[in-house]
């Protein structure tokens, strides 16, 4: 897979599975754009090759800034989105009766909210130049009940499935493909390794035994599959939701 001279935009880059998305495009030859919330997102990916930008994209309009602002260092649209940005916010699971309006709404936002808003901004450039690539992160949550126990999580990864199919059809005709890549339970993250810390051990051996492979995965095998569908090697390949779990 050649990325060279193409110019892909990375959504939650700093970390996680975002980070090693944005190392793989940049080793397979891209110009690769990354934002996230933390601070430390614009040197950290500078000291990579890479170029950052610290972004609330729950703040609709700072996500088109952005996008904008990519698309105006690139001199032309955009060739790959990748839509990461996502998370619990920090939430743990607890009655449905005790989640606050803005504990849900935050969530969804984050997870849902930030992919429309990005996929909003970069629409018309690649609509126009008729290609691109899009490929959302979603979850087995997408698919099931979330290990989380956080339903704003699973409902806003559902959601993102659904907006990943319906753009797959709209943007079809103008030579955009849109795809999802759900990971299965991944350590690669302080909220991830939080979560793993929750479960007892009798938990932990569940959750890898309920794996076909037998082990978890890592966010370079989830990196992969996004580069996968990013590619030529998926050039017929349209609102397919590529499941990356172990087997389940």
């Amino acid at each position: 897979m050649d990325f060279t001279g193409k110019t892909v935009a990375v959504s939650g880059a700093a970390i996680g599975f975002g980070r090693a998305i944005a190392r793989m495009f940049r080793d397979h030859g891209a110009t690769v754009h990354g934002c996230d919330i933390r601070p430390e997102t614009q040197e950290a990916l500078a000291a990579e090759g890479m170029h950052g930008q610290r972004v609330d994209l729950t703040n609709r309009a700072a996500a088109a800034a952005w996008i904008r602002g990519v698309e105006a260092a690139a001199g032309g649209p955009i060739d790959v989105l990748v839509c990461n940005a996502g998370g619990v916010a920090g939430q743990a699971m607890k009655p449905l009766e005790s989640v606050a309006d803005e504990e849900f709404d935050r969530v969804v936002e984050i997870n849902l909210g930030s992919a429309f808003s990005l996929c909003r901004a970069a629409a018309p450039a690649m609509k126009a130049a008729g290609r691109g690539a899009i490929v959302t992160i979603t979850s087995g949550a997408a698919l099931q009940a979330s290990l989380t126990g956080v339903q704003a999580y699973c409902a806003s990864k559902h959601a993102l499935l659904g907006l990943t199919r319906q753009m797959a059809h709209e943007f079809g005709p103008h030579g955009i493909r849109v795809n999802s890549v759900a990971p299965g339970f991944v350590r690669t993250n302080e909220a991830t390794e939080r979560q793993w810390a929750s479960y007892s051990p009798e938990k932990q051996r569940q959750i890898v035994e309920n794996v076909a492979l037998k082990r978890l995965g890592t966010a370079e095998e989830i990196a992969k599959a996004v580069l996968f569908l990013a590619s030529d090697l998926a050039s017929f390949v349209n609102g397919q939701i590529l499941s990356v779990d172990g087997g389940k």
